[in-house]
């Protein structure tokens, strides 16, 4: 019998069995899975540097960060602007403008000059009249993160869709958390797209914990994912005095005292502003990758580390550290939270934003004993992050709206809500 005849059954069935199994293979490997599509959106300077003028009022549809100043509150709604609420009665607050600021995440107020991001360009705009604000200033290229595309403009962002595919194992994107097609992002879940001297004390504001911008000592200091930038606003516009790489996947700034406390993906860094115009590193507390928050009262620092496709670990955590040595913070306690995000303190009183989790309040009288002395837990609202400004008066800001609470008792009271559209 020839060779080849006589290996042929053997082969034809060795066959039959590869794509038998091929097949069973393909239906364990197959899998429907729902992706945010990302598309990207480009705009050029006659889009980004426009007239800034008040508009009239906008409901809440994508609020970002929450900044509190002299009896109103600034919400950002997401690269697009800020809702000017008259909130001298918190329990009636009441939308009274809208500031088109394109690319508008961060904002801080000092003296009523108001500094907010547009794009590449930091802006100084006069609020004495929020309703009528006035253009006084403008910053240009300060973030050099926004890249120039021939014929398309400057690449600002993403337009998100949702949608559901099937992805076989052979696909080299079967399992993974997020991957690019082109210019075009797939993830499975959302990525976040985010003191005075001198005469009179200057009247600043107060944001969240979530800031990139912060004003101290008559200076601005802003972050971006590398950069700590210095402007004297001494004279009421910024004038840049310095600017210089701090690491990378920074997120937050936090003053305190004559320190800046930097919140990055990798840990928490400290620098001194005895000189304002030129802060000077003095410390790094180094943690697991995650995002981080941080808040600082006292000796303390409070660190919140989340997990996500920003976030990069799986870790969510609250520590709590020691900064009295800022050339040499320490390890505390460390709390397990459910995805702690935005936090403050008041009194002995930690509030923590736990997201889709809602806001927890705990007694911090005990660093040892935090997590296991909650005081109350409002589980019905999405909270991103929290300004408390007195035991009687704390700010939310979530994907659901704005809720203001009397913290008083260790119940909150919740005196007024702006909620989000669901248009």
């Amino acid at each position: 019998m020839n060779y080849r005849m006589k290996f042929l059954p053997i082969l034809i069935g060795v066959l039959a069995l590869s794509l038998s199994l091929s097949s069973c293979l393909k239906d364990v490997c197959d899998e429907t899975r729902t992706f945010i599509q990302y598309d990207p959106l480009y705009a050029g300077y006659d889009q980004i540097r426009i007239d800034i003028q008040a508009e009239s009022p906008r409901e809440l549809k994508n609020p970002g960060k929450l900044y509190y100043y002299e009896g109103y509150l600034l919400i950002n709604e997401i690269s697009e602007g800020l809702h000017v609420i008259n909130n001298e009665d918190p329990e009636n607050p009441v939308i009274e403008a809208f500031i088109p600021i394109p690319g508008n995440v961060d904002m801080a107020v000092r003296d009523n000059i108001l500094f907010a991001d547009n794009y590449m360009d930091i802006v100084s705009i006069d609020i004495s009249d929020p309703l009528n604000p006035i253009l006084i200033d403008r910053q240009e290229d300060v973030y050099n993160g926004y890249y120039f595309q021939e014929g398309r403009g400057f690449h600002i962002g993403y337009n998100e869709t949702e949608i559901t595919t099937e992805l076989e194992c052979t696909d080299p994107n079967w399992g993974n958390g997020w991957f690019l097609q082109g210019d075009i992002l797939f993830a499975n879940e959302a990525f976040d797209t985010s003191g005075a001297g001198g005469g009179f004390p200057a009247t600043v504001g107060t944001g969240g914990s979530f800031a990139r911008f912060t004003l101290a000592k008559d200076h601005l200091y802003v972050v971006d994912q590398s950069t700590l930038y210095t402007f004297n606003v001494e004279s009421g516009t910024p004038s840049l005095v310095s600017d210089f790489n701090v690491g990378w996947g920074v997120e937050t700034i936090f003053p305190y005292g004559d320190n800046l406390f930097i919140g990055s993906t990798t840990g928490m860094f400290i620098y001194s502003i005895l000189e304002p115009s030129s802060p000077m590193f003095r410390s790094q507390f180094i943690h697991a990758n995650a995002c981080d928050p941080v808040f600082v009262d006292g000796n303390k620092a409070y660190v919140t580390l989340r997990n996500g496709n920003n976030c990069q670990n799986f870790t969510n955590q609250l520590e709590v550290l020691d900064v009295t040595d800022i050339f040499s913070p320490k390890l505390i306690a460390t709390h397990q939270m459910e995805n702690p995000h935005g936090l403050s303190k008041i009194e002995n009183k930690l509030l923590i934003c736990e997201g889709k989790y809602g806001l927890k309040t705990f007694d911090a009288s005990n660093d040892m004993e935090i997590r296991s002395n909650i005081l109350n837990h409002i589980e019905d609202i999405h909270a991103y992050d929290v300004i408390a400004l007195s035991l009687d008066h704390v700010l939310v800001i979530g994907k659901n709206g704005l809720f203001q609470y009397d913290a008083t008792e260790d119940d909150l009271q919740l005196m007024s809500t702006i909620p989000v559209s669901r248009n």
